[in-house]
């Protein structure tokens, strides 16, 4: 279902499940700070576990979400919620000292981590709004972060199915999609997006000075973020994703 209908016209999925909010802007216009735009606190995020822990606006929608999926015998499991600035800054830096030990440059390196890894304070799971799913009912392969556990005869296909369906009704939309045309992150048909919330966030997101923030924080290999590369990055790995996320 496009956004569009979904924010003027919110269906019901289901027997007991509640008509959802309709989706205005005006909502959330001009009410983010800086920091909880790049993961330094939300009044609004709030949960007891890293699991749990994401915008109060999109626990309500996932407790449906999952309440419907649990018809079909399908336990939504999510892997990866709302990220501080700070474990996005430990990710990304434990990669870049780990790839320029291995030989690559710093720009390389820098390269290499973007294929899957947000830069911090430019990840989407700093607003509580984005979320890594699995099913909790099939079994658990090693590593449960893989297309491939949700294509063909993967653990996680019906859960894939089921959420193509359906999770749009519910205000979640697949951010990074298997489209050959869109650059920036590789496909990951585990990560959606309660676009409520997450869209006008999006808005003013773009408004920050991205290079300038960058290098205040001191992020290892930041001196490398040269203008074009900053271009670059927001147009491709912030700005190339599903059209449904955009205003």
């Amino acid at each position: 279902m496009n956004r569009k209908d979904f924010i003027k016209n919110s269906l019901i999925i289901g027997a007991g499940i509640s008509l959802l909010p309709s989706y205005s802007a005006t909502v959330f216009q001009n009410s983010f700070t800086r920091d909880q735009l790049i993961g330094k606190g939300n009044p609004d995020i709030a949960g007891a576990s890293y699991t749990s822990t994401m915008h109060k606006e999109t626990a309500k929608a996932l407790k449906e979400m999952t309440q419907a999926a649990s018809k079909e015998n399908i336990k939504i499991e999510v892997v990866s919620a709302y990220r501080s600035f700070q474990r996005q800054k430990e990710i990304f830096e434990g990669k870049y000292i780990r790839y320029t030990q291995q030989g690559l440059s710093p720009v390389d390196a820098i390269e290499k981590i973007i294929e899957y890894s947000t830069i911090p304070g430019t990840s989407r799971h700093h607003w509580g709004t984005d979320l890594d799913l699995i099913d909790a009912n099939a079994k658990r392969p090693k590593s449960v972060l893989q297309a491939k556990n949700f294509h063909g005869n993967g653990p996680f296909c019906k859960l894939k199915e089921w959420l193509n369906k359906h999770a749009n009704s519910f205000g979640f939309f697949e951010v990074y999609t298997n489209n050959a045309n869109r650059k920036g992150f590789e496909y990951e048909p585990w990560h959606f997006s309660f676009a409520k919330v997450s869209v006008p966030m999006l808005e003013a997101y773009k408004k920050l000075d991205l290079k300038a923030i960058l290098q205040e924080e001191k992020i290892k290999g930041s001196e490398h973020f040269t203008d074009d590369f900053i271009a670059r990055y927001r147009k491709q790995n912030i700005l190339d994703i599903n059209p449904e996320l955009l205003s």
